[in-house]
């Protein structure tokens, strides 16, 4: 029988079924056949973890999103509807916003500002400060047009501040490895259970000269990486305690040598956070910014700003020529940002480059984003990272490069990304900028495709690129240093690997399949 033209084919159910099977069963047939050394599936399906001579080893990065992984973004009943309007709309949308800040918490949540469809000409900030509450738009046929002098289109911040709330007590390991779960202490008389602590890491003249670090001098001026006696902070949960020893609910994404912490040590100490905001989501919506051709210096339209904020998310979003467009401070922690575009119709100016998405805080996941545009980073960390941060399944087009930026991030994954026409970098970037450095340590690029690679090995540290497609770079520092830096660890490089994600089969060990199709797999 003909179908008429225009017609809808609708498919019963037996035939959805086995529609499914079919695909499901293509699926693991394309899973890749290699395998790494590093992390594999043992004969009863387990991941096993080859770790370092020193017991460093590729960390569970499952923990990295939104209530700490596999846990669906929610749908937020609306309160308050907004409709498009002549002229400019930031007050209106800005009133709507905080009446819902006013209401009642219920069931976590306060309730979603919704703004139709249309264009919403906005000259200045739409500001989320109030646990619970949603910006969300009708999807790409929301549009907030950004006008006026440049600003930052949509801020969700609060000023979140973490405290020590008790006397600090000394890591007694000699080394404790990236990876590791726990460490043992010269007193647990006051740890408990549940606790959260803070892990610190002071910086000391003896680790900066181990990393090479102490002769950073741009046009015959000293720079300066990572300031000494200052510290690297690690924030976790105490998951147990069995005599002296601390177990941690996350892995620790930087290893800690005692023989360069002196006369220091590693500490813990209990801790508390005061003044943040959570349940908090922007969604849904097309940022446009006018076209801008300027360089870094100068001020520039901005798409999203996410600081002070635990357990929040942005998802659905199409981003038009904003500059800089997503940043997620250091204090912005279990954060999914998912189905994120990017469109770039100008290139910036200028040797240093902006970012598109920019990651500063803890266990962040970004997932399915995409864009295009030249002389820009797609992906950065800020400094004193200490991750999980988690690229998965993002694709890139353009001259732009996926490049933790500055001054020693940790605990990075890049998980099948596609960068086909630039590259994916885990390198020291030495005296760029002010002294940006060693740039990441224990990072993995996993089954990934990019034009080329620069994977380099810092001091004391492993970065690996695993399954991998593109060229491999040798490279000194910038500005023509040699020699050569080592690289970091190759391994079945043009040749896919099993599991095709790492991230998505840690979250399935840890937290069942559920957690994986919670996410959207």
């Amino acid at each position: 029988m003909m179908r008429p033209p225009g017609a809808r084919t609708f498919l019963s159910a037996a035939t959805l079924v086995a529609f499914v099977i079919l695909v499901t069963s293509a699926l693991f047939a394309a899973e890749p056949a290699a395998k790494s050394q590093w992390v594999y599936y043992n004969a009863v399906g387990d991941l096993v973890y080859k770790p370092l001579p020193t017991g460093d080893r590729i960390m569970n990065f499952s923990s990295a999103g939104y209530m700490g992984g596999g846990v669906a973004l929610p749908t937020v009943p609306v309160r308050e509807t907004v409709h498009p309007m002549p002229g400019d709309a930031t007050s209106s949308i800005q009133a709507a916003i905080s009446r819902v800040s006013q209401m009642p918490i219920a069931g976590g949540f306060r309730g979603a500002v919704s703004l139709e469809p249309g264009t919403y000409e906005c000259k200045g900030t739409l500001t989320i400060n109030t646990n619970g509450v949603v910006l969300r738009g009708s999807g790409p046929e929301t549009i907030i047009k950004m006008a006026g002098s440049p600003h930052v289109c949509v801020s969700a911040y609060a000023s979140l501040s973490t405290k020590e709330t008790s006397r600090r007590v000394h890591i007694i390991d000699p080394y404790v490895p990236s990876g590791a779960t726990s460490f043992r202490v010269d007193d647990v008389s006051f740890l408990r259970f549940g606790d959260s602590v803070r892990i610190s890491h002071p910086v000391t003249r003896n680790w900066i000269h181990f990393m090479g670090m102490d002769g950073l001098v741009r046009d015959g001026q000293k720079e300066t990486w990572v300031s000494e006696s200052s510290e690297l902070y690690t924030d976790r949960r105490i998951a147990g305690i069995e005599g002296n020893r601390v177990q941690l609910n996350i892995p620790l994404t930087d290893s800690l040598d005692a023989r360069y912490l002196k006369p220091s040590s590693a500490t813990v100490a209990k801790s508390a956070n005061s003044g943040g905001i959570s349940q908090v989501g922007i969604e849904n919506l097309r940022i446009v910014s006018p076209p801008q051709e300027v360089d870094i210096t100068q001020r520039h339209h901005q798409a999203v700003r996410m600081n002070g904020v635990t357990d929040g998310w942005l998802r659905n979003l199409t981003i038009d020529d904003t500059v800089n467009s997503i940043s997620l401070g250091s204090t912005a922690t279990r954060i999914t940002v998912e189905d994120i575009t990017f469109h770039h119709t100008v290139a910036t100016k200028g040797a240093a480059k902006p970012m598109d998405l920019s990651a500063s805080g803890a266990q962040v996941l970004f997932n399915r984003c995409s864009g295009n545009g030249d002389n820009i980073f797609y992906f950065v960390t800020g400094p004193r990272v200490t991750g999980p941060i988690v690229l998965l399944n993002c694709t890139f087009r353009g001259n732009g490069h996926i490049q933790p930026h500055a001054r020693w991030a940790t605990g990075l994954l890049i998980d099948n990304c596609q960068v086909p026409e630039s590259g994916i970098d885990f390198m020291n970037r030495g005296e760029m900028g002010s002294g940006h450095g060693w740039t990441i340590g224990w990072a993995v690029a996993w089954n990934c495709t990019a034009k080329s690679y620069i994977i380099q090995q810092p001091p004391g540290c492993a970065n690996w690129a695993i399954g991998c497609k593109g060229d491999r770079i040798l490279s000194g520092m910038p500005f023509g240093h040699e020699p050569k830096l080592p690289e970091g660890i190759y391994d079945s490089p043009g040749t896919p690997v099993q599991p095709s994600s790492l991230y998505l089969a840690q979250l399935r060990e840890r937290l069942g399949p559920q957690a994986v199709r919670n996410i959207g797999y």
